[in-house]
């Protein structure tokens, strides 16, 4: 194969200094032919090694009839089915070759955002487990919201990933940054539209914020790649080293940590997001002057066991109000139960699992109320009349006896019969 050293020689003794083919051949010590193609050729030469085929072509037709029925069927899968002889490499590269004209091709637009316009949200589950009660740790959900445009990113552990804990969460995050977007971006997150329609207490919320839930189309990632950067940012930048005691200790060491985050320059915006908040809350909508429906709710008759679920946990509510109907809300923080407008129970909330919260004031009313009935009990015990013999005296009505004797004291059943 000729050089591109000795083609570029070439063309220019022949074209630049008239050296006839015959000379250059000489000179060069290549076939005239050789030179005469060089001359003919407008681009220096390549070398191509002559295909020798690939050992997964002979089962290309079989390939093809099972990604026709099953687009997506996988190549280990594959390779049972038209009993694959070798490694899988060669057959990965002709799926990856052949597999997008059966599935399609999905290509991402880019997207340039307006301030005050998007908020991504999503909930991040941090493999580290926190200590939620002594002897007890969990992994616990950490909802996460990042602004769009000046890439602004939140976030706060909260309780469950039940619907009124995350309104609760992105509450307390939103009132943090001071305004809300136009729009609030979820995917198809259970307690937010995992039916593909928003549900009723996330629609309450965003009425009351004036703004709109938008649902992720389903399996598009993409969608909300700005917010999925930022979990696995905190996967790798915020987690890794760090032990937690608490709750409270993960959100305290997050608020730190997001401090700083937040002054690095964010390099597909060319600025820095603390910086460009400003200009995104002056676009965005006010605040409502009254706090939306959020936290878990609940409204039942209380019971001779005077106690309420939340979340596994039972919490004790004032015995006086037992057999009637009380209201309970669960913030993340505080556990509180009303009956007829009183707070009959006020707790600290438990993140842990199957454990029992007690006031003792309520365990002391609880007493109080066990030692009166037993008390009444007595009295009307001694209050009943005995025989010697000690068996019970029964006590009839009067009305009986007056029967016995056909005797009748009421003036008016005697009027009516006379009459």
């Amino acid at each position: 194969m000729l050089k591109v050293e000795d083609w570029a020689e070439i063309r220019r003794l022949h074209r630049a200094e008239g050296v006839p083919i015959k000379e250059i051949s000489r000179r060069l010590g290549v076939a005239r032919n050789t030179v005469r193609a060089a001359l003919n050729s407008d681009r220096p030469p390549k070398y191509e090694r002559a295909s020798r085929g690939r050992v997964a072509d002979a089962f290309e037709p079989q390939i093809r009839a099972l990604l026709n029925e099953w687009p997506k069927m996988p190549a280990p899968v594959i390779a049972e089915r038209i009993k694959w002889p070798y490694s899988m490499s060669p057959l990965v590269k002709k799926l990856a070759q052949i597999r997008p004209e059966y599935v399609g091709i999905d290509p991402v637009d880019r997207v340039s955002y307006q301030p005050g316009q998007v908020s991504q949200c999503d909930l991040w589950f941090p493999e580290t487990k926190v200590q939620v009660a002594p002897g007890q740790q969990r992994i616990l959900p950490v909802l996460v919201m990042t602004l769009a445009f000046s890439r602004f990113m939140t976030a706060e552990m909260i309780p469950t990933r039940q619907g009124g804990d995350i309104l609760a969460g992105m509450w307390s995050l939103i009132s943090g940054v001071g305004r809300v977007t136009h729009t609030l971006v979820w995917d198809r997150e259970s307690a937010i539209g995992g039916s593909g329609k928003v549900t009723a207490p996330a629609a309450a919320f965003a009425g009351t914020l004036a703004t709109k839930i938008k649902l992720a189309p389903p399996r598009d990632p993409e969608y909300k790649g700005m917010v999925e950067r930022s979990n696995q940012f905190l996967e790798t930048s915020f987690l890794p080293g760090r032990q937690f005691g608490s709750p409270t200790d993960f959100n305290q060491q997050l608020a730190e940590w997001l401090e700083r985050a937040n002054t690095r320059t964010v390099r597909s915006i060319q600025g820095r997001p603390v910086d460009l908040l400003e200009t995104d809350r002056q676009a965005m909508i006010p605040l409502p002057p009254i706090v939306p429906a959020i936290g878990l709710t609940q409204r039942i008759r209380l019971g001779r066991d005077y106690y309420v679920r939340v979340d596994t946990v039972d919490y004790s509510v004032d015995p006086q109000v037992i057999g009637r109907f009380i209201d309970i809300t669960a913030m993340p923080d505080t556990v509180t139960a009303v009956c007829d407008g009183q707070v009959v129970a006020h707790h600290q909330r438990s993140w842990a699992k199957q454990v029992v919260v007690t006031d003792p004031v309520h365990a002391a009313t609880a007493q109080r109320m066990r030692q009166a009935l037993a008390l009444d009990r007595q009295r009307r015990k001694e209050a009943t009349r005995q025989h010697s013999d000690g068996h019970t005296v029964a006590l009839r009505a009067l009305p009986d006896y007056d029967a016995l004797f056909g005797v009748d004291f009421d003036p008016t059943s005697t009027k009516a019969s006379n009459e």
